[in-house]
């Protein structure tokens, strides 16, 4: 079991505002730790699961229940699936955020004894969980995987010897195939061959994965320059400023630049960030991403509307910007915020 961080701070819209207008606020929040301190989350859009030392607790608009005897989440608008050592169930999230997990549960698995610890959630023996019906994807029995992560219309794997899978809705790119297609099974994304992979994440409609070197790999969407890829949308809103700021002055013709946008990247990229830094972990959201540094910096760009990249404005960003002051360990993002496990607060 993983140690509780110094503290765990989020950035952007959060769970306890759901009931009422979102507002980023001043800058990052302090997740309360609970007993024994924080060690893992789970985000939702509404809700966060967080496992403290007393076992998992549920947090939503002010709310707090605990769930006892569980040991791990996967949480939704919907549903929240919930693992334990026999068996995996799934509840309403309404019943889940006020821990009325009495009555029958929406679905039930049960799970064969494991000799080890299992690889986590959304991981399950002989396939995966899904926090929507019909909460169980088979895998196929030649896949061998040991994490995976789920996006909106999508899902990512790495397998156990660092190869990556992608399959499901393709229209973004964010199965990084080379095509828009959709695809039914886990295919082999042939672009990254060779090249071991020990982590992947997958947002709305992008994907992500770490090279056991450090590297970082982006494809799919890029409409918010969540892949840190030239986005026309944010060169458009950069030119509105700077054209603001010139007052009077006589607006210049500045040429057809489209073809140095990206707006879908079908195969994976090679990113390079400042200084050629090694990346330990990568989070997605909805349409933002975000990095941690083997030298504990924090990385984010995308989608910025409610703070969530955590430089304590709304604005979104084609470019990995460092979020200061803080030295990182972990970072996990939901679809508009994201959470950072810090050693200095």
């Amino acid at each position: 079991m993983a140690a509780p961080c110094r503290a765990w701070l989020v950035f952007g819209f959060s769970p306890e505002e759901a009931a009422g207008e979102p507002d980023p606020g001043p800058g990052p929040r302090r997740l309360e730790p609970g007993p024994g301190g924080i060690r893992r989350v789970w985000p939702a859009w509404s809700y966060v699961v967080v496992e403290t030392g007393a076992g998992l607790e549920v947090r939503s608009a002010g709310l707090r229940r605990r769930l006892r005897g569980w040991a791990e989440a996967l949480p939704s608008e919907t549903h929240l699936v919930l693992r334990r050592a026999a068996a995996a169930r799934a509840w309403p999230r309404a019943a889940a955020v006020r821990g009325a997990l009495r009555g029958p549960p929406a679905w039930s698995r049960a799970l064969p004894p494991a000799p080890r610890r299992p690889p986590p959630l959304p991981l399950l023996p002989g396939g995966f969980a899904t926090p929507r019906p019909p909460f169980f994807a088979p895998l196929p029995p030649e896949v061998r995987v040991r994490g995976l992560a789920l996006g909106h219309e999508h899902a990512v794997a790495v397998g156990t010897a660092g190869e990556v899978y992608a399959w499901g809705g393709g229209r973004h790119g964010q199965l990084g195939h080379g095509s828009l297609e959709p695809e039914p099974q886990p295919r082999l994304v042939e672009a990254l061959a060779g090249v071991p992979m020990w982590a992947v994440a997958a947002g709305g409609w992008h994907s992500a994965s770490v090279s056991e070197a450090g590297d970082l790999y982006v494809w799919g969407w890029n409409e918010s320059g969540q892949l840190a890829l030239p986005a026309k949308a944010l060169a458009k809103a950069r030119a509105r400023d700077e054209d603001v700021g010139a007052g009077d002055a006589e607006l210049r013709p500045r040429g057809d630049e489209d073809a140095a946008f990206i707006s879908i990247q079908a195969f994976p990229a090679l990113l390079d960030l400042p200084q050629d830094l090694e990346v330990s972990g990568v989070g997605c959201g909805s349409r933002h991403t975000a990095v941690v540094t083997r030298g504990g910096e924090l990385y984010t760009w995308g989608w910025g509307k409610y703070g969530q990249l955590g430089h304590g404005d709304n604005a979104s960003a084609d470019r990995p910007r460092r979020v200061e002051q803080l030295v990182a360990e972990e970072v996990v993002c939901g679809p508009w915020t994201t959470y950072v496990c810090v050693l200095e607060p």
